[in-house]
């Protein structure tokens, strides 16, 4: 159990600096289908971030409606996110090509 909430806290971790990275690079890019791309990208390591974040809110702590309210809010946006850096990666990939 505590391996996986290293791991957990692990990717979460490297989620954070990804969707950081891809945040400095988007705004200092001039071409705006790569400065699109960039923005993708980030948008799917936060969404993937948000989605750890609420997996251990819902299952490593203890129970009470509002940690349950949190974690379902934080998948739902977490999903919303990687649903729409994926679709804008997509256009965006397509742009550059």
């Amino acid at each position: 159990m505590f391996a996986i909430q290293i791991t957990l806290f692990s990717l979460i971790c490297l989620l954070l600096a990804l969707s950081v990275f891809f945040s400095f690079r988007a705004r200092r890019e001039k071409e705006p289908a790569k400065r699109g791309l960039y923005s993708a990208r980030m948008n799917i390591c936060m969404g993937l971030m948000l989605v750890m974040i609420a997996v251990t809110q819902l299952f490593f702590f203890s129970e009470s409606s509002f940690r349950r309210i949190f974690g379902t809010v934080l998948v739902l946006l977490g999903l919303f996110n990687l649903f729409a850096g994926i679709r804008n990666h997509g256009h965006f990939d397509r742009l550059l090509r």
